[in-house]
């Protein structure tokens, strides 16, 4: 069973899911119109928004993903649950 998590998880997992929704639809929309130099501006921008995001929410909440797109602290923390599918 999963612990218990504090509200501030749900609300920055929510921020991270919004920032994704945004990335995936300007990467859809930027393989048809690979020219749009507002959409390439804005595509970067909520990337950066992202790794901001993500940055801190693992910085308090521990790694979001593994295979090595996340860092981990010492000793392994992985195994730490909930992950985020789990909520």
């Amino acid at each position: 069973m999963p612990k218990p998590v504090p509200p501030e998880y749900y609300k920055m997992l929510e921020e991270l899911q919004v920032l994704d929704f945004v990335i995936v639809e300007l990467t859809l929309y930027l393989d048809t119109h690979p020219g749009d130099h507002d959409a390439i501006q804005q595509y970067n921008l909520f990337t950066q928004q992202r790794k901001k995001a993500k940055k801190e929410f693992e910085k308090q909440f521990g790694a979001l993903t593994s295979f090595g797109y996340s860092y981990s602290q010492a000793p392994w923390d992985w195994k730490n649950a909930p992950w985020p599918w789990q909520v």
